[in-house]
């Protein structure tokens, strides 16, 4: 039976029976992993108050072929990010990450797509937990969430004939993002499109900007209103494409971290787009 020790950050975790508990892991060596804890419920020496949702852990287990579920035999607390319990904010931000992940995450990772989502988890956890969240930083954050998930969008050129943004703009500097097909596209190729959301070239380069900066750095990144709007829009409708649902914590941040839209009105830009075919 194949034995499990790897770095985990806990995504969910969900009572089963009397003393059992059901975990959703992300894993640093396989991505995404569902295990069962046995007696986690009252196991003070194996599980001692390490399975609560954002902690990071050293994991030790068992795969057991062709069952669903691994068994986690003891997990060590390496950093329970207590600072994301601090405020409201900081609490609704690091769940909507964490929830993406559990959606998007696939399991069986290795090598360097393991260890680089990992590590964006870890990092946009420890940022989380050390500044005060904005509104900009909800967005970068959930871009490079994409991004570390294999689905960068792309900001430089068209998707459908490699033009480079801005060799065809218009006097309003915009160009359009295609949902679908998770790029902007030219003026030539918009047309007939369905799903495209208008966005000026000044947010895609901060949208670049933010997805190539240091991880510890992505909190410097500000948007101002106009460009925080169009940015929300396009990421949100992003997700949303490839999510397929309403995340269950899109609500509550959406209370305490709210983007506002950049005529200054008090609704929130985040509309959901058509289902994904």
């Amino acid at each position: 039976m194949p034995s499990i020790r790897s770095e985990a950050i806990l995504l969910r975790a969900v009572d089963y029976g009397e003393t059992d508990r059901i975990v959703h892991l992300l894993t640093d060596s396989g991505g995404r992993l569902t295990a069962i804890a046995k007696a986690a419920r009252r196991s003070h020496r194996r599980f001692p108050g390490t399975l609560d949702v954002f902690n990071h852990l050293r994991i030790e287990g068992r795969q057991k072929p062709r069952a669903s579920m691994a068994l986690l035999e003891k997990a060590t607390l390496v950093d329970p990010f207590l600072g994301l319990r601090r405020d409201p904010a900081r609490y609704a931000l690091a769940s909507f990450l964490v929830e993406m992940l559990d959606r998007l995450a696939p399991e069986g990772l290795v090598g360097n797509d393991a260890e680089r989502l990992f590590e964006y988890a870890v990092g946009s956890l420890r940022l989380i937990a050390r500044v005060a969240p904005s509104p900009s930083l909800r967005v970068m954050l959930e871009l490079r969430g994409l991004d570390a998930l294999g689905l960068r969008p792309e900001l430089g050129r068209c998707v459908r004939c490699g033009r480079v943004a801005g060799d065809d703009i218009a006097h309003d500097h915009r160009v359009h993002f295609h949902v679908a097909d998770g790029g902007i596209v030219c003026t030539a190729c918009s047309l007939r499109l369905d799903g495209l959301v208008p966005v000026e070239l000044g947010t895609l380069r901060s949208l670049a900007a933010g997805l190539a900066s240091p991880a510890d750095q992505v909190d410097r990144i500000t948007l101002s209103p106009r460009m925080l709007a169009q940015a929300a829009r396009l990421v949100f409708r992003f997700q949303r494409f490839h999510v397929g649902v309403e995340l269950r914590s899109e609500r509550f941040l959406d209370e305490v971290l709210p983007i506002q839209p950049s005529d200054g009105g008090t609704s929130v830009v985040r509309e959901a787009p058509a289902a994904a075919p």
